[in-house]
């Protein structure tokens, strides 16, 4: 007997920022859109005023029983009611309200880690906002990884139906990416992605495509020497163990149409080279992912947006995609596992 999957986690992020706003408008468009069941982790004052503000025609329903997701969502919004401690106004972080946004992340967390929910997606946050109150982490990905108690770095997809990237190398200087790039790192990105493609997106061969660093992958050393000495040795380890993995490649032809059909996930040396193919081809509708979590966790690719929040002009595109791929993602890991070549 097939079972009803549980309703996506859904984080407020800054209450300051997008999250709200982006939010509403993805309930507001749920039926259409064809979203996924989703509750609301954060305030439910703040999401009433900004559906009142924007004339968004938003019921909003608290809960604290998340088995009741399902039976109150086509109807109105489930919100698992996490008090503010100061006022939000659109546009104007204030660190005040960093308990309330950390709260939100750590019982969403909860809630997937122990079945209530399927998946977790998450709004956009504010570092500095959240350091003011006692935030350690570097990001939210770190902060979850902690939540998580994992040994291993998760790793960073950016994914949408046309393209996805894996960034080896992510918030570095550009100048630091050859001395931090390593036969480790490279490594722990590919399998890492290699089983994410199994698990998580159902790809029974996944194959996998690798960016050089350099113009036209080093050119035999002429251009450096790093896909020499570090790129290729990792590949050669990883075909070895059995991984569908091509030698290093030149990124300026890797992300046409016709190369695209020849891999299922790209692993890029340095951020940008990750980030400029897929914007350019879905900035809208790209999807931040974290692989290597024992939750599924998406997030939209795009930050709090302050300089837009409250003005009704937030585009809930990348929210959406991010709450679908997070559905997908969590239906197929809960399919029978589809062991690697070298489990």
């Amino acid at each position: 007997m097939q079972t009803t999957p549980a309703p996506i986690a859904l984080t407020m992020g800054d209450p300051a920022g997008i999250g709200p706003e982006i939010a509403l408008k993805c309930w507001a468009n749920h039926r259409q859109a064809m979203c996924p069941d989703f509750v609301f982790f954060g305030s439910a004052d703040l999401l009433e005023r900004q559906a009142a503000a924007l004339k968004c025609n938003v019921p909003i329903e608290r809960i604290q029983d998340l088995s009741k997701v399902r039976g109150i969502f086509p109807d109105a919004l489930p919100v698992l009611d996490i008090p503010l401690p100061a006022p939000s106004c659109p546009g104007f972080a204030d660190s005040r309200n960093g308990p309330a946004v950390m709260a939100a992340i750590e019982q969403a967390h909860a809630a997937v880690t122990n079945g209530q929910a399927s998946a977790l997606v998450t709004n956009p946050i504010h570092k500095d906002s959240l350091y003011a109150c006692g935030f350690s982490h570097p990001g939210h990905t770190e902060y979850l990884a902690a939540l998580s108690s994992i040994a291993h770095p998760p790793v960073m997809m950016l994914a949408s139906k046309r393209l996805r990237v894996v960034p080896v190398t992510i918030h570095i200087a550009l100048r630091e990416v050859s001395a931090m790039l390593s036969k480790a790192t490279i490594l722990h990105a590919a399998e890492v992605t290699h089983q994410a493609l199994l698990s998580d997106f159902a790809i029974e061969r996944p194959r996998l495509a690798v960016a050089g660093l350099n113009p036209h992958a080093g050119e035999g050393g002429a251009m450096g020497t790093e896909e020499i000495d570090v790129i290729r040795p990792a590949v050669k380890l990883l075909q070895e163990r059995g991984l569908c993995i091509e030698e290093p490649q030149a990124a300026d032809s890797l992300f046409h149409e016709q190369a695209r059909d020849t891999y299922d996930a790209v692993l890029c040396m340095y951020h940008d080279q990750a980030l400029i193919p897929i914007k350019t081809l879905d900035f809208d509708s790209a999807v931040n992912v974290t692989l290597g979590l024992p939750i599924v966790r998406t997030s939209p690719d795009h930050g709090t947006a302050f300089n837009i929040a409250g003005q009704d002009k937030a585009n809930p595109s990348s929210l959406l995609a991010a709450l679908k791929m997070a559905a997908d993602m969590a239906q197929a890991r809960s399919r029978p596992h589809v062991s690697s070549q070298h489990d």
